[in-house]
This record gives C-alpha cells, sequence and structure tokens, in this order.
C-alpha cells in the first residue's frame, strides 16, 4: 500500500506551456514517468503536446488562476507564462510589465487563496544581470543584478516579489536566472532561430543571398533547451525555497561566431548585412553564467553539443520553409 501510494504520480501544472520551452518541459515530465502533467494556454493559442490535461488561462485573470488551482491541485507548478522577448520588450513595455510582474503576483496570490503548498519554479533571465564587470563573469547568483532592459526589469522584480514571499508566507518558491535557451521551434524573435530561418529561406530561394543580423560582437552563454527543461525539472525537486539558480552552459559564445557556424552549414554563398532594427538600444557585450550552485544543490549540466542544437535548429527551419520554384 505504501509502495503503491510513493509510485502514484505527482501532478506538474506549466503555466505558459504554448511558449517555446513548454512542449519540451511537458515532453520531458512525460518521459520520466514520475509527473501527471498539466498544462495551459491563452484561449487563442494551440497546443500540440501529447499525454496532458490542457486548460485555457489569461494569467492576468485571478479568479481564473485560483478556479484552475483548485482543479488541479498541483503538486508543482512551473511558471512559464511570460513576455520573454527583449526586443519586444522595447516596444511594448507596458504589456511586458502587465505579464512579468502582475501575472506573477497574481499567481502567487491565487496560491495563497486556494490553500495550497505547491512547489513553485519561477523563470527568470540571466538578463538579469545585465551591464555585467569584467571581474564579475563568470556571473554568480549573489552578483548585484544591473538590469539593462525592460524585460530584464521586470524578470528581476519578479525574482524579488518571489523572495519575499517564500520569507514573508513560507512558499515554497524557488528561482531560475536561465540564460539564452535554443533549440528547434523557437519563434525567430531569436537571435538563433533568426540565422537559421533565414538561411533556409536564401535556400529556399525565398529571399536574396543576403542574411540580415544585429549586433554580432557580443558574446552569449547558449544552452539546448532540453538540457533546460531537465534543469528546471531537477530544481522543482531538488531546489530550496527563497534561493535562486543559475541555468545555463557556463561558456559565452560570440553572436558572430555563432553566425558563422550556422552559414557553414548551409551550401549557399551568403552575403551578411546589418540591420539597423535588430539593434538594441542596450547591449551587454558578454555574459556568461556560473553554474556551480545548480551543479552542487542538483548534479545537473549541460550535455547536449553547441554544434548539434544549430544542425538541429536549421533543419527545423528548412523542414518549415516551403522550397521556392
Amino acid at each position: 500500500m505504501n509502495n503503491a501510494a510513493q509510485q502514484k504520480p505527482k501532478t506538474a501544472l506549466i503555466l505558459g506551456a504554448a511558449g517555446f520551452v513548454g512542449s519540451y518541459l511537458a515532453d520531458h515530465l512525460n518521459e520520466s514517468g514520475k509527473w501527471s502533467v498539466c498544462v495551459t494556454k491563452m484561449p487563442h493559442e494551440a497546443l500540440s503536446i501529447q499525454n496532458v490535461t490542457e486548460f485555457d488561462l489569461d494569467i492576468l485573470q485571478p479568479a481564473q488562476i485560483v478556479a484552475l488551482l483548485c482543479a488541479v491541485q498541483p503538486d508543482v507548478i512551473f511558471h512559464l507564462a511570460a513576455q520573454s522577448s527583449v526586443a519586444l520588450s522595447w516596444k511594448n513595455p507596458t504589456l511586458t510589465v502587465d505579464v512579468n510582474i502582475k501575472g506573477t503576483l497574481n499567481l502567487l496570490d491565487a496560491v495563497r487563496a486556494a490553500k495550497l503548498s505547491p512547489r513553485i519554479l519561477l523563470i527568470g533571465s540571466g538578463e538579469e544581470y545585465g551591464a555585467v564587470r569584467p571581474e564579475e563573469i563568470p556571473v554568480r547568483e549573489d552578483t548585484l543584478p544591473r538590469p539593462a532592459n525592460l524585460y530584464a526589469v521586470t524578470k528581476n522584480t519578479q525574482n524579488q516579489i518571489g523572495r519575499l514571499y517564500a520569507a514573508a508566507y513560507g512558499m515554497h518558491i524557488l528561482s531560475t536566472r536561465s540564460f539564452n535557451h535554443i533549440g528547434p521551434n523557437q519563434t525567430p524573435t531569436f537571435v538563433v532561430a533568426d540565422f537559421c530561418k533565414q538561411i533556409a529561406e536564401i535556400e529556399a530561394h525565398q529571399r536574396e543571398a543576403v542574411l540580415k543580423v544585429g549586433n554580432l560582437s557580443a558574446k552569449r552563454d547558449f544552452t539546448d533547451v532540453r538540457d533546460v527543461v531537465r534543469a528546471y525539472a531537477m530544481l522543482a525537486e531538488q531546489g530550496k525555497a527563497g534561493e535562486t539558480y543559475n541555468v545555463g552552459r557556463g561558456v559565452a559564445s560570440g553572436i558572430g561566431e555563432i553566425l558563422d557556424e550556422i552559414i557553414a552549414l548551409s551550401q549557399m554563398k551568403i552575403t551578411v548585412e546589418i540591420d539597423p532594427d535588430k539593434l538594441r538600444p542596450v547591449d551587454v557585450p558578454e555574459i556568461r553564467a556560473d553554474i556551480t550552485k545548480i551543479k552542487a544543490a542538483t548534479g545537473w549540466q549541460a550535455e547536449i553539443p553547441l554544434h548539434q542544437t544549430l544542425c538541429e535548429t536549421l533543419d527545423y527551419w528548412r523542414r518549415h520553409t516551403t522550397k521556392g520554384a
């Protein structure tokens, strides 16, 4: 009887599962065999995730969240519902603040209203560290955040709210600062997907052989999304309440180097041009994660080589780009 009770799957609730990470996380949890997975999406969104229970949810409607929590009774909540584009945060700061700050408050207050005590993983960003100094790289979790864009400000605020609620109300809330994660099916508002999509369109003769780019000198810490969701699952089980954990490869790659590697995977002769519209008002030169803390807590580290991720991302866009006549 006790063995059967121990083997009963726990319930994981993924908020914002229609985004890039949600389907990967759901698939990973299902494959582990330890979870019954529930996911949410906005009413206008479509999901194609197997073996999950779907719910429509607007994170800006507190009553909807309370009703959902009472129905699902989750053991763990993965809070992925966010406006996650830095570029869009400059263009639509109000939406970014509403979703990333108000949405988080709505969730945490709904958990209290429903009188539940799930483990809650708030997904933050390496962007929160902002203008790190050379001597601060690799960046540790105790580095002073200096967010340099609206998205980063909202995620840093989310982090502070999580720590406050954990301390004030005894809630089991922990946070990540996730560095750049990439892989197949990411939207082309993000740099690697953008490069791969453009190259696939050039190969399909849908556009001239000119690749439009932004700042190529920046260096970022890129991790495959499948490694990232592994980290989330491990933190949900082993992370400590009130703590923040970096999630990254721990290696910084230049955007220009990434571009050269992707172009080398193509058979086309491609010209590169700077597009002013792809340049950010403020851009941090380099950021790289110190992952000592998450390795100590869970044993996690990235396993999928960057080259493999780039190949698979380019192949994804080749499959989803119609060949020209």
